[in-house]
């Protein structure tokens, strides 16, 4: 058995907002907010051991999402376990801040072990890393500039 297994990189983006940590870090952990930038889940919190789950649609199939929050440092870190019900494999993903400047914030998104789903195309990694900056890109992008114009 060959135990030299191909070594798979994490998925790795980072990203500078316009806005303080606090504000960033409320945006990655309250559920209302989340729901405007993320994904529309029913309950969030963001506490070791708190089970969520959301479901996506896209290309005509669904995605049931089942996580479980694995770590959690106010205005530094959350990680979460991500998997899909129904199907192999469980990855993780990590949200970490940094102060960037005055009233900026650098956010470094990671995301581990997405080789362990199916090897199709629907889980292949060029989907993961479009996907996160899209949603890490823009989306929250987008949200944060825009509440941060509110008066």
């Amino acid at each position: 058995m060959n135990e030299t297994k191909e070594m798979v990189e994490a998925i790795i983006l980072e990203r500078s907002f316009d806005a303080p940590v606090a504000r960033v870090w409320t945006a990655l952990t309250d559920r209302d907010q989340m729901r405007e930038w993320y994904f529309d889940l029913k309950e969030f919190k963001p506490q070791v051991g708190f089970e969520f789950e959301f479901v996506v649609e896209h290309e005509g199939r669904s995605y049931h999402h089942l996580c479980r929050v694995t770590d959690v440092v106010p205005e530094k870190k959350i990680a979460y376990s991500w998997r899909y019900k129904g199907e192999p494999g469980d990855s993780l993903v990590t949200f970490e801040l940094f102060p960037d400047g005055n009233n900026r914030t650098r956010l470094k998104l990671t995301h581990t072990g997405t080789e362990t789903f199916p090897r199709t195309p629907t889980y292949a990694r060029n989907n993961f890393e479009a996907g996160w900056t899209a949603i890490i890109g823009s989306e929250l992008k987008q949200f944060l500039e825009k509440s941060q114009a509110k008066p």
